[in-house]
């Protein structure tokens, strides 16, 4: 599972992180944040619709990777994988749920914030992880002090990661992405504001890439 992982990871520098409150956004948000250069879609289970937006983003989006966020139960695990989720992001882990996760064969990134976490999971073979809340939990400061003694560990920060700061973290040698939600906005989705939320993709990738 970590070499699927690690090709979500790499497809793009910035991964939107969706919260999707109207079906009927889903697919024109998809396509607008494919078409600005961010193809993996985390699309988080917080609203109603979520699991119906994954289904429908995965078959009308040529081009995007689409996956769960704020998976953090195996009965999630369960509902992502039956909607077509290609891989799934938690904001923490327990046992019981990497035990779903490597039950479902689809790949995680699981979130940690300390180093206990980190190598509870490089025990069970995990190298790509999810730092949250990257900027609560210590930001860059944070990333490089845990890169010393466990650089094989790769990270995607995610939790106040914004266009200002991006550079910061993906500069540093054990990020390989970041995440965040500030170019997929909820009200230029209830605006209908799809150029626009290309040209906040279109944005991201350009600094991601500066």
């Amino acid at each position: 599972m970590q070499s699927a992982i690690e090709r979500v990871v790499s497809a793009a520098p910035v991964v939107p992180v969706m919260v999707i409150e109207k079906l009927e956004h889903a697919v024109p948000l998809g396509r607008a944040l494919v078409a600005g250069g961010l193809p993996v879609l985390e699309i988080t289970l917080r609203t109603a619709c979520a699991l119906d937006a994954i289904k429908a983003i995965k078959a009308e989006v040529e081009g995007a990777i689409v996956g769960a966020g704020t998976v953090n139960t195996p009965a999630d695990v369960e509902r992502a994988a039956a909607a077509g989720s290609e891989f799934f992001v938690s904001p923490g882990s327990t046992p019981r749920l990497i035990d779903a996760v490597e039950a479902s064969g689809i790949p995680i990134l699981p979130g940690v914030n300390s180093p206990s976490e980190v190598m509870a999971l490089m025990e069970r073979g995990f190298k790509y992880l999810k730092f949250f809340p990257a900027e609560a939990a210590g930001g860059v400061p944070m990333l490089k002090s845990i890169g010393g003694p466990l650089p094989q560990v790769k990270f995607c920060p995610t939790g106040g990661v914004n266009l200002k700061n991006l550079q910061s973290y993906l500069s540093l040698p054990n990020v390989v992405c970041v995440g965040g939600s500030w170019m997929a906005p909820v009200d230029m989705m209830h605006a209908g504001d799809w150029a626009g939320i290309e040209k906040l993709a279109r944005e991201a990738r350009a600094a991601a890439e500066a």
